[in-house]
């Protein structure tokens, strides 16, 4: 294994120097997620995490899960600059543009600044994103519109969009990724 780093820190393993376990995990990884981004690179040196970490983070690709892409980055980008991490704050700070954020809104969620949004969803998780990224009690009236206007399908995606992109950002964040690394060719 390569002990020169290749993606931040991390010095990826090639698959022919895979062991058969992390091979296992590489391509489960591939078949749940259609490719190697981010954390991924760094989770296949963990073949038992990497076995239902590609899944779990499949569930939020478009389509499979209740929030719309302007929801989800909403709660992405609150989540990955809470733990100022640079490669994906960057990546999806360029996604929420691209689906249709207002600039000064992502700039606001990326700098801690405080912003809203017309769209009742919308605004019900950018609340809870905050909320939650900030450790605060969940008032009743955020639980009882968030339960209103996405039910406990929208509630849990988000919640758990969050975790799983708080181990997105921290894993980057320890491994020192720069924004736009691209790491090895696979």
């Amino acid at each position: 294994m390569s002990e020169t780093p290749t993606f931040g820190r991390y010095a990826e393993i090639p698959y022919d120097q895979m062991t058969p376990e992390q091979q296992e995990g590489y391509r489960a990884m591939l078949e749940a997620r259609g490719g190697l981004p981010g954390p991924a690179k760094i989770w296949i040196h963990n073949p038992k995490l990497a076995k239902v970490v590609g899944p779990f983070g499949g569930h939020f690709h478009p389509g499979r899960y209740s929030l719309s892409e302007r929801e989800r980055e909403i709660a992405v980008c609150v989540i990955t600059s809470r733990w100022h991490s640079a490669y994906p704050t960057s990546a999806h700070e360029r996604i929420a543009k691209r689906v249709g954020l207002p600039p000064a809104k992502v700039d606001a969620i990326l700098c801690g600044m405080t912003t809203a949004f017309d769209d009742e969803r919308e605004q019900i998780v950018y609340e809870m994103a905050i909320v939650l990224s900030n450790a605060r009690w969940v008032p009743r009236g955020l639980y009882d519109r968030a339960l209103k206007a996405l039910g406990h399908v929208g509630i849990t995606d988000v919640i758990t969009l969050m975790g799983h992109y708080s181990s997105v950002a921290m894993t980057l964040a320890f491994y020192d990724v720069p924004d736009g690394a691209t790491g090895m060719a696979r």
